[in-house]
């Protein structure tokens, strides 16, 4: 399955585990087993890059996304914010669907119910998991 990639998608993921590792003092991560055993349900939070067509500026968001089904290396999950650095549209916002890898996650919560509901109903933007 294909990653989000910026000049196709007009976003993509940043690497978590990168940041720590260049400010391991100020950028905190959960431990790799905290990562890597999250359930449908469970929301992690994921560092967004956004074009932003502006100037050829790239805006920065952390925005969660919660936990639909485990795939090899990482996750399928659902966007549960609603970007502020664009106007909706139908490629990126809350129920976007979308895959990512352990290395992206830089906070994780447990499920609750309302989530567990969330990672169960129809995706409102399914990813396209054909290419």
């Amino acid at each position: 399955m294909r990653a989000p990639d910026f000049d196709r998608d007009g976003w993509c993921l940043d690497d978590g585990e990168e940041r720590h590792r260049a400010a391991p003092a100020t950028f905190h991560i959960p431990d790799r087993a905290a990562r890597s055993f999250l359930q449908p349900g469970d929301l992690a939070k994921l560092i967004f890059m956004i074009d932003v067509e502006d100037d050829d500026a790239v805006a920065v968001e952390r925005m969660w996304v919660i936990v639909r089904e485990r795939i090899p290396g990482g996750y399928i999950g659902i966007l549960d914010n609603e970007p502020h650095s664009i106007a909706e549209n139908d490629q990126l916002w809350s129920g976007t669907e979308l895959p990512f890898e352990y290395r992206h996650i830089i906070a994780v919560e447990k499920s609750d119910e309302k989530s567990i509901a969330l990672a169960k109903a129809p995706v409102p933007i399914p990813w396209d998991r054909s290419s």
